[in-house]
């Protein structure tokens, strides 16, 4: 097998909270010693490539500039190559409006009259921004979504609602499913990283903890795959998954099995 890119899941993957996982930050140093092209990408849609490569960095992990993306970064530049000029009216965090605001589309506080409705995490979401999407969402509007993790882990570890327990909800009272969700398994995400990798798809691995995103989308794709058990999928999940991983490691401390 030709490699020349790895693909890598944050959370789960290289590191827990703010504290990489055992081996992690070692074997992201053989990887940079295999002369590989790296792309860090999470789903989260709070921080983007920038301010990732530098978490990264205050762990002890060679991340260098332009190499990382996220959800949020990937719906920044969606945002701007698609609907520059329409009004967005933006259901998340405020970083995330932040970034919003800084593509071609104005982003706006009354959800009257829309072009897109974008849904994203927020721990301050209530009944009245489902009120609002009701308000934004006519025959019209563009319904687009930051990502579809469900849950993601918490500060201790355990499961936290994720911006895809935002969207069901958003989806549930507009009674319509998002036009797109941007984040990984998309064609877009994996676009994003192909772009910052600038490999073909075939010569590039994905190394994930979640079959539904990071996995998947390295299966559509064309993508190598590993899956890594130090996030959130169990035994029972990979039996019964439809979506197979080309490897499973215990971590990404094994990643030089792939290789051999």
């Amino acid at each position: 097998m030709t490699l020349r890119g790895v693909l890598l899941d944050l959370d789960g993957t290289v590191y827990h909270g703010e504290n990489p996982l055992p081996g992690a930050v070692e074997a992201v140093t053989r990887l940079r010693d295999r002369d590989l092209s790296l792309c860090f990408f999470s789903n989260n849609p709070l921080h983007d490539g920038e301010a990732y490569v530098e978490r990264l960095q205050s762990m002890g992990v060679d991340a260098r500039p332009g190499e990382a993306c996220s959800s949020a970064a990937v719906t920044r530049e969606y945002v701007d190559a698609n609907h520059a000029g329409d009004e967005v009216f933006v259901i998340g965090s405020e970083p995330l409006r932040g970034y919003v605001s800084e593509t071609a589309a104005n982003v706006v506080t009354e959800p009257h009259g829309v072009d897109v409705l974008l849904g994203s995490w927020t721990d301050e979401f209530h009944y009245r921004d489902m009120v609002s999407a009701l308000r934004a969402v006519d025959e019209g509007t563009t319904f687009l979504g930051t990502d579809p993790d469900v849950t993601f882990p918490g500060e201790d570890g355990k499961p936290t609602p994720g911006s895809g327990a935002i969207l069901q909800a958003i989806a549930g009272v507009v009674e319509r499913d998002p036009d797109r969700i941007l984040g990984k398994p998309s064609a877009v995400a994996a676009n994003a990283a192909l772009d910052r990798l600038d490999i073909p798809p075939k010569e590039c691995l994905v190394v994930g903890d979640r079959l539904n995103t990071d996995i998947l989308l390295g299966e559509r794709a064309g993508m190598q795959t590993a899956l890594v058990r130090s996030g959130v999928t169990d035994e029972r999940r990979l039996a019964e998954s439809d979506v197979e991983p080309d490897y499973v490691l215990d971590s990404l401390a094994d990643i030089d099995t792939v290789f051999s």
